[in-house]
Formats: structure tokens, sequence, C-alpha cells
């Protein structure tokens, strides 16, 4: 019989057994290269592979990974020192130790990586031993650890062979070695990969965390599959023991089906829409010489004609949660205050409409990805009836993630859905990548053309203020003003639905973040 949750992982050391655990999930990972996108099943794929200095466990704590320890130095606030963990090997045989280590963070900080915003109060990186490495950043930054547990480490010595010292430009099509290639430290290695069909991940034999982690799986065979009733049938039949995204239409299916276990909890991810302020004019809409978006009543009126729970009750049969505010409740700043979304109100969203000129409406294209979020594309398909009673015609154009998410990157939409979850689970986070003004340290998914030099000051402040009190107000204050400017309409937050055979055992992990190294067989 299906469970209500699924069993949770112990943490006792189980022997690498001949255990295939076979999985499925909508989307595809777009690169190899763990630090060219920030982008969840792409995290999720090079998390078994790679690895970082910390680390959240599937509970959502953070535990030593190829760092044992981590602390701010007593001589200076602004550093943090990290003790990492000796005798670590890569796949194919090198040492890691803290020369891999700063090389990876440089890497990370560079202008092609999809990370860089979460080392951007970092001025220095130096290994002060062969297992000892500070981090200097410009003044005291108090949540830096967490924001390193998706930052994995490389060897430089295979970097530098094999031309990898750069960061894969996803953004603009480039194809490197590091985006085919793979050579972690991580509990598994991909011994076999054809983008689109299959990824075969076995049991690394040096794994230093060997006898620490239930490691129960010797062997992962990962299969996207896009298609919701297909990946179903495949979870059904047996061909797949786990999948992680449950179509909200079969849950029922599942749960029902002998054999088979689902778990339901609430993602630490919300999905909203983008519009593009910035711009004088916008390439894809029927106004000639001005720009729509530009204008806050448009933006208000276009929130208040989103019927959330219309969504939530029809395209997502009951799972989410509508919100008003693009920021996740586990996330630190979030308030029920600020979460309180719109009514849903036609008749004024047409009277701001008139009164901001465009009482006859206008034409926009919205892009959207149909492979990333549930039901991201019904979702659009919704929204543009939704939008269409006030006079806004909407051009759907809806791609998969890989061509989606350029052209958000190179500013390439005017209109566009995206989900955000919050790594950190620190508005930091959030205010750095979508509200900042984009240039080569911060705001690389503000898709908007939103520049606001008040609140570029503020955001980057708030990493280094150690008054918690005074930084909470500051978080306050920034949210405050990110709701005033209106750049973003919330939809809702996403629940998680996994499906897993009763043969093996986990956590729901907030993230979505599958880490199988603590994975248990039944």
């Amino acid at each position: 019989m299906a469970t209500a949750l699924l069993a949770t992982t112990a943490m006792t050391a189980a022997p690498l057994d001949a255990e295939t655990l076979r999985w499925a999930r909508a989307a595809e990972a777009l690169t190899q290269d763990p630090h060219a996108q920030n982008e969840g099943p792409t995290t999720t794929l090079n998390h078994q592979v790679y690895e970082p200095l910390i680390l959240r466990n599937m509970e959502g704590a953070m535990e030593a990974a190829l760092a044992t320890d981590w602390q701010p130095s007593g001589d200076d606030p602004n550093v943090w020192v990290f003790t990492l963990r000796e005798g670590v090997t890569f796949h194919e045989g090198q040492t890691f130790d803290s020369a891999d280590a700063v090389f990876s963070l440089n890497r990370a900080m560079s202008a092609n990586s999809n990370f860089r915003e979460l080392l951007s109060g970092v001025v220095d990186v130096r290994a002060t031993g062969p297992y000892t490495v500070e981090i200097e950043t410009d003044g005291p930054n108090p949540l830096l650890p967490n924001n390193l547990t998706n930052i994995f480490m490389m060897d430089e010595g295979w970097s530098t062979e094999n031309d990898a010292v750069e960061v894969q430009d996803y953004a603009g099509g480039e194809d490197t070695f590091s985006a085919r290639n793979s050579n972690g430290t991580g509990p598994y290695v991909m011994s076999s990969r054809q983008a689109d069909a299959q990824t075969v991940l076995t049991a690394f034999e040096d794994y230093w965390g060997i006898g620490e982690f239930p490691l129960s799986a010797s062997e992962i065979v990962f299969t996207p599959i896009q298609n919701p009733a297909t990946r179903v049938a495949a979870l059904l039949s047996g061909e797949v023991d786990f999948i992680q995204d449950v179509p909200v239409q079969d849950l029922e299916r599942v749960a029902g089906a002998d054999g088979l276990g689902l778990a339901t909890a609430p993602q630490n991810r919300v999905i909203f829409f983008g519009l593009n302020v910035g711009a004088d004019d916008l390439e894809r809409d029927s106004v000639d010489g001005a720009n729509p978006l530009a204008d806050r009543r448009v933006r208000e009126a276009m929130d208040i004609a989103i019927n959330r729970e219309a969504i939530q009750q029809v395209v997502m049969r009951g799972q989410s949660a509508p919100a008003g505010v693009i920021m996740p409740p586990p996330v630190h700043g979030w308030t029920e205050e600020l979460d309180a979304y719109p009514a849903y109100d036609v008749e004024a969203a047409r009277a701001l409409m008139e009164e901001a000129g465009y009482g006859e409406g206008f034409t926009i294209q919205l892009d959207c990805p149909n492979d990333r979020y549930v039901n991201d594309e019904a979702i659009c398909q919704a929204a543009v009836g939704m939008f269409a009673q006030i006079g806004i015609t909407v051009n759907l154009s809806a791609l998969p993630r890989a061509q989606h998410f350029p052209l958000i990157a190179n500013g390439e939409t005017d209109f566009y859905l995206l989900g955000w979850g919050v790594p950190t689970y620190d508005s930091e986070y959030i205010f750095n990548f979508l509200y900042h003004t984009r240039d080569e340290g911060r705001g690389s998914w503000n898709g908007t053309g939103f520049s606001n030099a008040v609140m570029d000051e503020m955001i980057v402040g708030l990493s280094s203020e150690v008054d918690l009190a005074e930084r909470d107000g500051m978080i306050a204050s920034l949210w405050q003003m990110a709701e005033e400017e209106l750049i973003y309409l919330p939809i809702h937050n996403q629940i998680l639905n996994w499906g897993i055979s009763d043969s093996w055992s986990t956590v729901v992990d907030a993230d979505d973040q599958v880490k199988f190294k603590y994975f248990t067989r039944n």
C-alpha cells in the first residue's frame, strides 16, 4: 500500500551492494559543468558526482562535506577559515587539497559562472596550508557558509589539462569539455551519459563517506521522461523505482498503487511572472514607441487579473499555495503580511488599464517553459485567458527550459514565467539574483531590466551586516521597496510530490535536491 510519508533515512552505514535504483523526472540536466547553471535539475545531477565544502542534507541541515570545520578567524572578522577533509580523492585518482578548493571557488566567481552572486562579497580566497583555506569578504559575512552548499569542488590539474579552467558560457551556446565530462569527489561516478536519454551513475569505490552514509544504491540509472503520463506509467509498471514529479492528476493513482509510496511536502520554490520594466520600447508587443509594462498601473492591473485560487483549484488540483511575494515561506524575511495576495478583480484591473492609457489593450508575448515546473505551460495558458479579460492579448511561446532560460539570461524576453528556490534560506539570495542591477557580480537572473541604486546598495550591505536586528530591518525595507516596484507577479508556491517503490526509503527534500547517498534499501 502507498504511504502518506516516505520513511526517514537512518544515518547508519550500510555496505555497498549490487542494488540499482532507477530514477526518472521530467527535466534533464542542462550541463555537466558544475558552475555553469544554477538550476535545480542540473545541480541535482551534479550533486551525485561533485561535492561542495558544506552540504545541506535531505532534511535541510548543514553538515560537513569536503570541509570538516569552518569558523570566523579570531584575528580578522572579515575572514572565514575552512579546514578541509583529508584523504579525499577525485574519481580519476587525484588528491583533493586546498589548491583545488581555491581554484574551484575562484572559478565559481568568474564571469560565466551562474553561481557568482553567492560569492559576490568575496575579495580573496587563499590556501594557508595543504588542507586549510581562508575566504576573505568585504566585511563580516555571517551567512557565507550558507552560500557554499551548491558550490562544487573541481580538480585544478584535471581542469587545466582538459582546457576546462573557464566556465562554460551556457547562455551563449558554448560547448566545452567540462559540459560533457565530470571528475568529482562525490559518491557516484558518471559512467555513461546520453543527454536526454539515459545517464548511469556507479558507486565510487574510493569514496571518503563509505561507512558514514547508507550508500545502499550501487548504481543509479537516470531517465528523463518529460511526458507526465509516460513517467507515471513507468513508475506504476516498475520500470523505474523513483520519480520526483508525480503529476497532480495522477496522485490518487500512485497513492493507491500496491508497492509504491507517495510523499507530499511544501517546496522551497515560488512560481511567478517577470516583466520587462526597463526597456524604453518592447520588441514583442503591439505598442510602438513605449513600454506598457513600465507603467506600474499596468503591472498592478495584471497582478489583480490573475485568479490565483482558480489556478490552484483547476490547474494545480490543490497542489499549490497562492502567493503574494516571490519568497517561499521557509526563507528568512517571509511574513504572512508580505505573502497576502491581492483579490482577483477584473473591473478594477480594467479601470487601471484605462487610467494608464491602455483601455483598448495591447498584444504581448509570454515566454514560458514547458518542462521545468509543475504544469508550467498550463499555468501560462490559464493566465492567457485571464489577461484577455482586461484587454491584453497574450501570444504564448512555450519552449523547453534549455531554450527558455537563455532568453532570460540574454535579456531577450519581455514577459516570462520563472520559478525560484532559495537554497540559502535567506532573502539576500533573492535580492542578489533577481532585484540587483544586472552587472558582472549580481543580478544574473534579473531579466526585467529593473535597476534601483538605493536597493543595490542595501542588497550589497546585507552580506556584511552582523547586527541581526539591523539586518532584519534592512530585509523588511527591501521587501517593502520590492513590493512597491511590482516587477514580478507572484503566482504560487509549489508543492512537491514524490513517488517511490516500497523497496527504497528517503525523506522529501524541500529544495527538491535528491542526494542518493542518503537513500536506504528496505
